[in-house]
């Protein structure tokens, strides 16, 4: 309910920003917006594919493996979680400066953290992103155990030692690629704020976790009926 509310008010987001800022800033907002449902659908898409080979092997009278399969890391590998968990970091101030009675350090955090257009808080809030992407990637992922399941049913990367080294080989390609997952994650989440202090847009209807959540569900959806339809032997969307 809350994604289908979270739709629905976007026209009249859209339709208070041209009221409010006219012709120019409206259409500034509409590319923008489709530049970033776009870049949005393709780093949910974007993964890195580990190739993995399974050995033959023999059970009882049948030939077991001998197949090639891969591990699809993605990109974005955390979702919003990140962002939840950062945003729940910077409630902290607030709650801070109801319970300390210190006008100094309550107007402090009033101005610069509590403030979605302040410069701090962007930035601030931009770090916790990436912190907490690679906190979250790091306890969802575990590269050891993952290389130990393919040593024990006989799958091994192409020119990686199975074992230590293999763990080793995935835990180096997903600090990589977390990097940019967690930048697109921030990106995403301060445009609202970036907007607010550049634009004095109040609402901006295409930035935080409800776009991320409106394209993943859009995305998950398409791939509900692709499945379906090819089950029925019929071609699908995405092909």
């Amino acid at each position: 309910m809350a994604k289908a509310h979270r739709i629905a008010v976007i026209p009249g987001e859209m339709l208070n920003i041209y009221r409010a800022k006219h012709a120019f800033t409206f259409g500034l907002v509409v590319l923008v917006g489709v530049a970033i449902v776009a870049f949005v659908v393709f780093m949910e898409q974007a993964q890195r594919r580990i190739p993995v080979q399974y050995a033959k092997r023999m059970v009882g009278r049948k030939m077991y493996g001998g197949t090639s399969t891969y591990i699809p890391l993605k990109v974005n590998q955390a979702g919003v979680i990140p962002i939840i968990f950062a945003s729940s970091v910077l409630y902290f101030p607030a709650l801070v400066s109801t319970i300390i009675p210190y006008k100094a350090l309550n107007d402090f955090l009033s101005r610069n953290v509590e403030n979605q257009a302040s410069p701090i808080y962007i930035v601030l809030y931009g770090l916790l992103i990436i912190f907490f992407t690679y906190f979250y990637t790091a306890i969802t992922f575990n590269p050891v155990e993952v290389a130990d399941n393919m040593k024990k049913y006989g799958g091994f990367i192409p020119g990686i030692r199975p074992g230590r080294s293999t763990a080793e080989h995935l835990d180096f390609i997903l600090t990589r690629i977390t990097l940019p997952g967690s930048i697109f994650l921030a990106a995403v989440a301060i445009l609202p704020s970036i907007a607010l202090a550049l634009l004095k847009v109040r609402s901006f209807p295409f930035g935080g976790t409800s776009i991320l959540i409106t394209v993943g569900v859009a995305l998950e959806t398409m791939k509900q009926l692709e499945s379906q339809l090819l089950m029925r032997h019929y071609e699908g969307f995405l092909t």
